[in-house]
């Protein structure tokens, strides 16, 4: 039966059921259909309504894992049958028995991953919801653990008991995972079921559990103690260089001669790499060495423009940096990679004294369309009337500046329309915070890591891209290094770090 006209065949189906009442239902007072008021009807009807709408609904809600085993046919929009789905946890089950070594489950191991390599999407959102709801922690174990750990506190026994509570915790789907990893090419498995979970999990919450087990044990795995900084360089293995050009996030990187420019004399380029992962960087940042803190991208991709002199170098520029792993997500070690380039820099180039980025701003446009009225309504009589008459329209309205911001490189440096989009940018990046962080991705990024806001660049990234995400405009955030943790502890407490430029700006 084609799913989509199931409610009609239920529908049917009722009204059937319905017109065969029992004998004794008419014998308690039921006066024939011709002879009902029209309240009994509307009210037969809408009872009816809500029969249907109840088995429907009954259909329309997924089972779970367990009611599936139990059962012997597949229901609906299910991909394995009963059979099939009894078949994959046996074999999930033969990775983590315990009589079965490290060596044999990572062999066994190894043979799931074949069958999800071939298995089709649905088949292996099964094999997830088996990951989930059949390999939890014993919740009956983590219980008691508790419980005794409750009342152990304060005594001799509370270690022993923090311990017990520590293993109830740990639950059959971490070894499970744990044997997929065996193999050399486990990891590359993991990470690549990780992303391709990570855009379903708003539909289906059943799913988070394995989320977050494989967050909590890819932090643990790529801590930055097992990685190792690499550079690439134009003599790394083309395969390499390919990789570069793949994962590149912020700027494209438009050809082989755009490559050798970004790999350079005056450039250094670094990746961090996993030794199960030996060609592939799991983040990489491009850096520019010049003599001042750089206000355009366009000079650092001009490819025609030569090498600067590195003997005056004072200044190292981050102007890209890019995971490449979506399965990675949540788990951070940008501020690893950045303090560790910065190491190596200064000991190839001792001149250098400044670490700033030329970043974009990728949030900004769309945030300033929603909060463009709220922005407006911070300006006092005077500038609201000399943005009017910029805009052409008294007192201007959101729909106006908007409007007016279409072809920002066109706009002079005293225009009211210029500088109010400047303060709207400096209040985006250093007083729009969600949950204690700033709203930007970009920014939560290299303030969280201890940077501070230094300055906003008027067309700095005059691409169609840069224009579409914050009206060509890019943002400096320097790596004071002796201010770093002072800046984490002040974001920490809901403050943003800014020079005295961006302040001003924010306070119009």
């Amino acid at each position: 039966m084609n799913m989509n006209t199931a409610p009609e065949w239920i529908a049917r189906s009722v009204s059937r059921l319905r017109s065969a009442a029992p004998a004794s239902d008419k014998a308690a007072g039921d006066k024939p259909a011709g002879d009902k008021a029209p309240g009994d009807k509307l009210a037969r009807a809408a009872a009816d309504k809500a029969n249907v709408t109840d088995v429907v609904a009954k259909v329309a809600v997924p089972r779970s894992t367990n009611e599936r085993l139990a059962a012997t046919l597949r229901r609906g929009q299910e991909a394995l049958s009963p059979r099939a789905l009894r078949r994959l946890l046996a074999d999930l089950q033969e990775v983590v028995a315990p009589q079965v070594s490290e060596l044999e489950g990572g062999r066994r191991a190894h043979g799931v991953a074949q069958w999800y390599a071939e298995a089709a999407p649905e088949e292996r959102r099964d094999m997830w919801l088996l990951l989930c709801e059949q390999f939890a922690p014993d919740a009956t174990r983590f219980k008691s653990a508790r419980q005794r750990y409750e009342a152990a506190a304060g005594t001799a026994e509370e270690g022993q008991a923090e311990i017990s509570l520590r293993r109830a915790l740990v639950s059959p789907r971490t070894r499970l995972l744990q044997r997929f990893a065996v193999v050399p090419e486990g990891m590359r498995f993991l990470l690549d079921m990780r992303a391709e979970l990570l855009p379903l999990l708003k539909a289906d919450k059943r799913l988070l559990p394995l989320d977050a087990e494989l967050e909590h044990l890819f932090s643990t795995w790529f801590d930055v103690a097992f990685l190792e900084l690499r550079r690439l360089s134009w003599d790394s293995p083309a395969s390499l260089i390919e990789k570069l050009i793949k994962y590149e996030a912020v700027h494209d990187i438009r050809s082989w001669a755009d490559v050798k420019n970004r790999l350079d004399s005056d450039r250094r380029c670094y990746g961090f790499f996993h030794p199960r992962l030996p060609n592939e960087p799991l983040i990489f940042v491009e850096v520019a060495l010049v003599d001042r803190i750089s206000s355009s991208i366009t000079p650092l991709l001009d490819e025609a423009a030569a090498p600067a002199d590195l003997a005056k170098a004072t200044t190292a520029i981050f102007y890209s940096i890019s995971n490449t792993q979506t399965g990675l997500r949540g788990v951070s070690f940008g501020d690893s990679l950045i303090k560790h380039v910065v190491e190596t820099l200064t000991e190839e180039f001792p001149r250098l004294r400044t670490f700033a980025t030329l970043s974009p701003i990728p949030g900004f446009r769309g945030w300033l369309a929603k909060h463009a009225a709220p922005m407006l309504e911070r300006l006092d009589d005077k500038r609201r009337a000399e943005l009017g008459r910029a805009v052409g329209f008294e007192p201007p309205q959101a729909a106006h500046l908007l409007t007016a911001l279409e072809k920002p490189l066109d706009l002079d440096a005293r225009s009211p329309v210029r500088q109010m989009l400047l303060e709207c940018a400096a209040h985006y990046l250093a007083r729009e915070l969600a949950e204690g962080k700033p709203v930007d991705p970009v920014a939560r990024f290299h303030l969280g890591n201890g940077a501070r806001v230094e300055r906003l660049n008027w067309g700095g990234d005059p691409s169609t891209k840069g224009l579409k995400q914050s009206y060509g405009l890019m943002v400096n955030y320097l790596y004071d290094l002796k201010r770093i943790d002072k800046h984490r502890s002040m974001l920490a407490q809901g403050k943003v770090p800014a020079s005295g430029d961006i302040d001003s700006l924010c306070k119009g």
